[in-house]
């Protein structure tokens, strides 16, 4: 693909040969027809972005399907008043902007870089050939985008129900597993490998709705437990599987 050597701190560096794994990684790529696996790499291209970048706001035509290669990807919205609701960090290998794909409306939520990334971009014009010429692959959108939806309802629930503690166990082990498309080490718990998630606690509490000093205090309490580790700019999480059935 001609795709140079690309450094996207703090997640490493991601050369030429395997600068596309993250996004064959992921489960629903992995779970897509082989032609249409092809037809997403063939159409795309690579976007760069600088830290706070913004890549499309709320009220943007639909330009296409973007996927993250490396860095992280900030969802967020701002009301009138300028306040701002962080909605969720997406790190390499996770798919977004679907849901303009199928309403053809505007975009509903802002999007920008986190840190230093690098994104895969299928346009909308290619999508709309695609699937003109495919349309069962209209199918695996809507898989997509039903694995956001149920997300969706699972954080509305956990809000509701969940002390402060599981909230910020669960969300944590959501980020890492890219809001259920799992990278493929991770579905195999022998493999499953220590993730970091480079997230400010001020941003974490805004995505989860809670203070900063709550969110503080669970992240202690289960650095406490060994299910995490708290460093200087990252959160190392040490056992998935507890963190994100934690009540």
């Amino acid at each position: 693909m001609g795709i140079p050597p690309l450094a996207c701190p703090p997640h490493g560096t991601v050369h030429a040969a395997d600068a596309l794994a993250p996004l064959r990684s992921g489960s629903w790529f992995r779970g897509l027809p082989a032609d249409m696996r092809a037809a997403l790499l063939e159409g795309g291209t690579m976007r760069r972005l600088e830290p706070g970048q913004v890549l499309f706001q709320r009220g943007d035509p639909f330009d296409g399907l973007y996927a993250v290669i490396a860095g992280a990807v900030l969802v967020h919205a701002h009301d009138a008043g300028g306040k701002a609701a962080l909605l969720g960090l997406l790190e390499a290998g996770a798919w977004f902007g679907e849901i303009c794909l199928f309403d053809g409306l505007l975009r509903t939520h802002d999007a920008r870089a986190a840190t230093r990334a690098a994104l895969w971009h299928v346009p909308r014009a290619r999508l709309d050939a695609m699937l003109a010429a495919q349309p069962a692959w209209w199918r695996e959108f809507g898989k997509l985008l039903a694995g956001k939806t149920r997300e969706a309802f699972r954080y509305v629930e956990e809000a509701q129900l969940l002390p402060p503690l599981a909230r910020t166990a669960r969300r944590l082990a959501a980020i890492a597993r890219s809001y259920g498309d799992t990278p493929a080490a991770a579905e195999d718990p022998a493999r499953q490998p220590q993730r970091s998630i480079h997230l400010p606690q001020e941003q974490l509490a805004q995505m989860l709705g809670l203070s900063r000093q709550t969110v503080n205090h669970a992240l202690r309490e289960l650095e406490a437990r060994g299910l995490l580790r708290l460093r200087y700019a990252d959160i190392e999480l040490l056992d998935l599987s507890t963190l994100e059935t934690l009540t």
